[in-house]
């Protein structure tokens, strides 16, 4: 049988699409964005069954697919350490804020897996295993970006 790659000719198509869309976030991330709206507290949860710690938080573990329920609920530190990163030069559309900024995934203390924030200040010390800590808006709206960023600290 004949491989059908050399049978046709590749073609390839450059595109952008800007989509702008919204959806519900349903009861376990209502309850993590009020918490961040309304306390200025970050929520993880933890599944019953393996242990994880999940920022934010899920209905069910990835890793064993049981449901994480309402008892399973903590509050979590608003500090943790970088565990990689990329530094945004040049504007785009869709990004949160105007470069440069760090797009980082963040590990939050007592949380077993990270999540993607960003990073305003201190680009030139920003590392991998840096610590840094949340940092509100003034006025919050029940988003992720009422985190206004993460903001180095010194050990």
């Amino acid at each position: 049988m004949a491989d059908w790659r050399n049978e046709v000719e590749a073609l390839t198509l450059k595109g952008q699409i800007k989509m702008p869309y919204t959806w519900s976030v349903g009861e376990t991330g209502s309850r993590f964005l009020i918490a961040l709206r309304d306390e200025q507290k970050i929520l993880a949860n933890r599944c019953p069954k393996c242990g994880t710690v999940y920022v934010p938080p899920r209905k069910n573990c990835g890793g064993c697919f049981v449901d994480i329920g309402t008892d399973d609920w903590l509050e979590i530190s608003s500090e943790g350490v970088v565990t990689s990163f990329t530094v945004v030069r040049y504007a785009y559309a869709l990004q949160p804020v105007a470069p440069p900024f760090a797009y980082a995934i963040i590990q939050l203390d007592g949380a077993s897996v990270g999540f993607v924030h960003i990073i305003k200040d201190g680009l030139e010390r920003l590392k991998n295993g840096a610590r840094v800590r949340a940092k509100f808006q003034e006025e919050r709206s029940g988003r992720i970006l009422d985190i206004d960023g993460f903001k180095i600290i010194e050990a």
